[in-house]
């Protein structure tokens, strides 16, 4: 697919075919970065067992333009994001011909606070900011990363996610040399009250 023209102002656009090529072109991207920087934990039989569907990219963008996209997708639902971590989100998902492309839009709480979102956008203004894999045991994941491949993630222990997930970061590099963040996500497990 070919680069075009700001896509993420165009996830914006009141054209609906406008705003799926951007959110699939902004899909791949993400994916390929994500991809290629993990490409040999998902070769490793134990922790690719782990992994439960396609990863989710993460795009940073000003508080302004995340209330324009968010409006002109029907007002998504915002997650519940823990409140000592710097950001607000929502998810869109958008059905294509050839499958769902899953972003989450994140934006700062804090503009020009220290706060990870805020920096990335202070830094880059807007952009991919994270690709998520979503693992049954992050814990589990985790320890593989760090025993196996001897890679550290950036909190020492598991910690709260958005919506009741598990959640930990690693800042990782392609084999080109791209830093990427790669967030690995264990989904909330339902309670009896939510059935």
């Amino acid at each position: 697919m070919t680069e075009i023209n700001d896509p993420i102002a165009k996830l914006a656009s009141a054209d609906a075919a406008e705003q799926a090529a951007a959110a699939a072109w902004l899909y791949v991207q993400g994916c390929a970065l994500g991809d290629a920087a993990t490409h040999a934990w998902r070769a490793h039989t134990e922790f690719a067992a782990l992994l439960t569907g396609a990863p989710t990219v993460g795009v940073a963008v000003q508080p302004e333009t995340f209330e324009a996209i968010r409006k002109a997708h029907g007002m998504p639902r915002l997650a519940e994001v823990p409140p000592d971590q710097d950001a607000s989100e929502f998810e869109l998902h958008i059905q294509l011909e050839n499958g769902v492309v899953q972003l989450d839009i994140l934006t700062t709480r804090a503009p020009g606070g220290g706060g990870a979102i805020a920096k990335f956008l202070g830094k880059f203004s807007k952009g991919i900011q994270q690709v998520e894999y979503f693992v049954s045991d992050v814990e589990r994941a985790t320890e593989i990363l760090r025993m196996r491949f001897g890679v550290q993630p950036l909190y020492p222990q598991t910690r709260a996610g958005a919506d009741g997930t598990r959640v930990n970061f690693f800042l990782c590099s392609t084999p080109e040399g791209r830093k990427v963040l790669i967030e690995l996500v264990e989904a909330r497990v339902p309670k009896q009250s939510d059935l």
